[in-house]
Order: structure tokens, then sequence, then C-alpha cells
């Protein structure tokens, strides 16, 4: 028996529509665990902010202007010739002047001389032991100068760090 022209076109458009059911059945099949997907995300975006109420407490120190020019040639800088050797500067600036750190290879770092974890007060500026500086307010506050952060306990703040270039025997710290 021959298939007429309209059966065979009533047949390409039952395939047709019996693969295109199977397709939506195939994309509701995917687009269901896309849609738990797309609702779980955002859901776990906002779980991972949180109310942060904490206060910050690094702005005890004010921005100082620090233009300072060091020749380590001359004899009150000899200090610095050696690594661990520090000098501290207490008139060209910082808010309680800055130290100055050999670490090697002739690098240094400079750090503001005022502890950044107390409002100013006699007692935040911090007083050199070896590599390390301590206030003398009642916490004694200590930190590393080689790395500016605190030493014993957890201190939001660490020391902070003014720019250093260095040019030969010469060392320019600024901010």
């Amino acid at each position: 028996m021959k298939k007429s022209r309209s059966d065979e076109i009533q047949y390409k458009d039952t395939k047709y529509l019996i693969q295109h059911l199977k397709y939506c059945k195939l994309q509701q099949k995917i687009n269901a665990p896309m849609k738990k997907i797309l609702f779980i995300l955002p859901l776990l975006f906002l779980s991972n902010c949180k109310d942060d109420d904490t206060i910050n407490n690094c702005n005890f120190l004010i921005d100082v202007g620090v233009n300072a020019t060091i020749n380590l040639n001359l004899p009150e800088f000899n200090n610095l010739l050696f690594t661990s050797g520090v000098v501290l500067i207490s008139n060209q600036g910082g808010n309680a002047g800055f130290y100055i750190i050999n670490i090697g290879n002739d690098q240094y770092r400079a750090w503001d001389a005022a502890d950044p974890n107390h409002a100013q007060q006699n007692c935040s500026f911090m007083q050199r032991d070896g590599i390390e500086v301590t206030c003398s307010c009642v916490d004694e506050n200590k930190y590393n100068l080689f790395t500016g952060q605190a030493l014993g306990s957890q201190l939001p703040c660490g020391l902070k760090e003014y720019r250093v270039n260095v040019s030969g025997n010469t060392i320019v710290i600024s901010n």
C-alpha cells in the first residue's frame, strides 16, 4: 500500500512532535536541578556575609608627613650597615619618630615609633630592645621590627610602615 502525500506529512509531523516532547522532557530533567542550583547559590553567597560590628581601631595614628634622607656614611647611622641594625629617627616625621631596620641584602624597612593600637599618649612611644619594640602602656604591646607584626597577643593593627628607597649610601624614607 502506497502512502499518500498527506499521510507522509502527518507521519513527519508526528515524528517531529514525539522528538519535541522527548526534548522537552529532557529539558525538564535538566532544568529541575539547575533551578535548584540557581535557587541555592544566592543563599550560599548570602550566608557567607556576616554582620561585622567590629570597629577598625587602626586609626589612632595620623598621617604625618615623612620625608627623611639618611646618609649611611655618617657615624650616627653606622648601625644600619649591618643586618638587624636599627636606628631611631625622632626629629624627621612620624607620630613619634620612626625606626629604620636593615633586614639584609641592602634592604631596609621603616616603621612609625608609636603604637598603632593606642590613642596618642606618652606611653604609646615604643622602646626598642634588639629587633623588638614595646609600648610602655599597661598592656605593653610588643612588635617585631622585621615584620611589623605584633608578638604575643593578637592585635588588630601592625606597625605603620613608611616607604624606603635605597640609592647607594643614601636611604630616603617617605610616605
